[in-house]
């Protein structure tokens, strides 16, 4: 999962040269005309599957030579930071286990990390329950930003209370609503790691949410958070079973399946309307970014989708 061949991997960094790829979300096609209709530009920026990849792979690596790397995201992130004035930076999961960080650290590392990059969200993946609940929950007082999820009940316990269902940030005039899903933990996390916790089913669980944050807290855009993998067999959930199954979300952030996307995915919801949807591979070997132009009055939503590389041109 996550490997580039020879020729996709040319075809990879080609890609990145051209910048975006516009999303048709309403009336407007091009980002001049974000300008002159007043639209409020929302920067989403992502990771997932990191494994706990900080230092890049070695140039000798067979599939994502010189790659990746927290301190080049970090100078990716603040690049973009000092010329957008609307920007979110959100993680989909499994942060934790795939090199030595993590058994020796046991994912302090990552999240003190993560803190000092500027992270304003996460969702958990099924890596993050292998220390079991005490793993999550003795890590988390190295973090400044909060876990998000929506479908596991941690009722009784460790994490009763210490995880959020949802999370609303409001940049400029513009109020965003995050909530996140993650996978079945029966069949990938041995029960004695998650004992306790009880999965619900992500497309009620969606629903319930966008009805909480579209309705009940009048958000204007609603991101999903997902840990459950970009495609399935036919009628499993996945981010795309998810999006043409529910109405509601305006973006879903992937992550599980290590799934590199060169441009976000569109997809149409139960209510006609497109989903744009996203997923960069694993180990920090690439930044999504997904911005949005809306206009709250006019009701219109307008995204552009670009791939950054992470390598070593960060540096300079």
């Amino acid at each position: 999962m996550g490997g580039f061949t020879m020729n996709s991997r040319r075809d990879f960094f080609k890609k990145l040269g051209m910048g975006g790829l516009f999303l048709g979300l309403g009336a407007y096609t091009l980002p001049s005309q974000a300008a002159k209709n007043n639209l409020t530009k929302i920067t989403l920026l992502h990771t997932n599957d990191m494994h706990s990849h900080i230092d890049p792979f070695p140039e000798s690596d067979p599939k994502h030579p010189g790659l990746g790397g927290f301190a080049r995201i970090n100078a990716l992130v603040k690049k973009i930071r000092a010329k957008e004035e609307h920007t979110l930076l959100l993680d989909c999961g499994d942060i934790y286990q795939g090199t030595p960080y993590f058994n020796f650290f046991k994912g302090e590392a990552e999240l003190k990390l993560m803190s000092k990059i500027g992270y304003d969200a996460g969702t958990i993946g099924n890596h993050e329950f292998d220390n079991g609940l005490v793993g999550i929950s003795s890590q988390m007082k190295h973090m400044n930003f909060p876990f998000i999820n929506s479908n596991y009940d941690f009722t009784g316990t460790e994490l009763e209370g210490k995880i959020k269902s949802y999370q609303i940030f409001n940049k400029g005039n513009i109020k965003i609503g995050i909530f996140g899903l993650g996978v079945e933990l029966d069949g990938l996390v041995s029960s004695q790691n998650c004992e306790g916790v009880v999965y619900n089913d992500p497309i009620s669980v969606a629903e319930n949410m966008v009805k909480i944050l579209k309705e009940e807290q009048n958000c204007d855009l609603v991101i999903c958070l997902s840990h459950i993998g970009y495609s399935a067999a036919e009628g499993e959930v996945s981010d795309l079973y998810l999006a043409k199954n529910t109405s509601g979300i305006d973006v879903i952030l992937g992550g599980h399946s290590h799934t590199l996307l060169e441009t976000a995915t569109r997809v149409s919801n139960l209510d006609g309307t497109e989903v744009v949807i996203n997923q960069v591979g694993w180990a920090g070997i690439a930044l999504g970014r997904i911005d949005f132009y809306i206009d709250k009055e006019e009701g219109v939503k307008l995204a552009s989708s670009t791939l950054h590389s992470i390598d070593k041109r960060l540096e300079a």
